[in-house]
C-alpha cells in the first residue's frame, strides 16, 4: 500500500502529473493509508470479492470480511464524501467462487449504492481450469460469464433505469434467467404496466419498456414535442432492439402503419 501511494505522490509532486490515477486500497490498509491514498487519486477502489463473511471465509482463511474490506469502505466512502475533490469509488464482486447466488450478489451491490454512495461496482467471472469452485462445486464457464453480464445488466438497471432491489426477478434458486435480461424478465411479470403509451407516458415508465434505453427515452421525449409519434419507426432506427418494444407500447390510438420487420 505505502509503495503504491509513493508511486502515485511522485507522479503528482515530481512529475507534476495532472491526469486521471485510479489506486487500489488493499484489504487490511490502515487509515491513514486510507485518507493518503484519496488525497493523491481521483477514484479508489477496494474490491468486496463477496456478499458477506460466509462466503469469504469459503476462499480465505485471512482475510476479515468485516474488518479488512467492509470497514474500510466504508471509511472511504466517508472520505470521499467530504473531499473537497470528486473523489470515485468503486469495488468488484468475484461471481461464482464460493456458492453464492446472484440474489446475494445483487443486495449487496443495492445497498453499497443505496447506504455509501459507492459510483460503480463491476463484477468478474471466477474461471477455474478443473471447472470447480472454490466450495467444490462444478461449475461451467461459460455459465459463469452469462452471470457477469447479467449482473451488469442489473447493475444498468440500478444506475440508469430507476430500478430498485426488489424490482429484480429470480429463479427459485436465487439466480437471474440465463434465457432472458432482468428487465424483460420484470415486463413479462408486470403485465398490468403495459401497454404504455409512447405519447403521453413519463419517463421512468418509458425506461421500464424493454429495448428502450435512456438514449432512446431522451431522443421519445424530444420528438414528442414537435409532434405527435405514430409508429415505431418515427423513433430511430428500426432494429432488433427496437422491434422488442412493440408489443409492450401503443402510440394512443395512432396507427402503426410504418413497422419494418427483420429476420434475425
Amino acid at each position: 500500500m505505502d509503495k503504491l501511494i509513493t508511486c502515485a505522490e511522485i507522479l503528482r509532486k515530481k512529475h507534476q502529473f495532472k491526469g486521471y490515477i485510479h489506486l487500489k486500497i488493499l484489504p487490511g490498509a490502515s487509515p491513514a493509508a486510507i485518507e493518503k491514498a484519496i488525497s493523491v487519486s481521483n477514484a479508489v477502489s477496494l474490491n468486496i470479492e463477496t456478499p458477506g463473511k460466509e462466503f469469504l471465509e469459503k476462499l480465505s482463511n485471512k482475510k476479515d470480511f468485516l474488518r479488512d474490506i467492509v470497514e474500510p469502505i466504508k471509511l472511504i466512502s466517508r472520505l470521499t464524501s467530504q473531499s473537497p475533490r470528486r473523489v470515485k469509488q468503486t469495488t468488484q464482486f468475484i461471481v461464482g467462487a464460493a456458492g453464492e447466488t446472484d440474489r446475494h450478489i445483487v443486495n449487496y451491490t443495492a445497498a453499497l449504492y443505496e447506504r455509501l454512495g459507492l459510483n460503480r461496482v463491476y463484477f468478474s467471472a471466477y474461471q477455474h481450469s478443473d471447472t470447480e469452485n472454490a466450495v467444490g462445486e462444478h461449475i461451467n464457464n461459460q455459465e459463469g460469464f452469462t452471470r457477469e453480464h447479467r449482473l451488469y445488466q442489473v447493475d444498468f438497471l440500478f444506475r440508469k433505469y430507476g430500478f430498485t432491489q426488489s424490482d429484480i426477478i429470480y429463479d427459485r434458486s436465487g439466480l437471474l434467467s440465463v434465457e432472458t435480461d432482468p428487465k424483460e424478465v420484470w415486463a413479462r411479470n408486470h403485465p398490468e404496466f403495459f401497454p404504455v403509451n409512447i405519447n403521453t407516458a413519463m419517463q421512468y415508465e418509458l425506461l421500464r419498456v424493454p429495448g428502450l434505453g435512456p438514449e432512446t427515452v431522451e431522443n421519445i421525449l424530444q420528438r414528442r414535442k414537435l409532434a405527435k409519434i405514430s409508429s415505431i419507426d418515427d423513433i430511430g432506427v428500426v432494429n432488433k432492439r427496437l422491434l422488442k418494444a412493440v408489443k409492450y407500447v401503443n402510440f394512443g390510438g395512432l396507427p402503426q402503419n410504418k413497422v419494418f420487420l427483420f429476420n434475425f
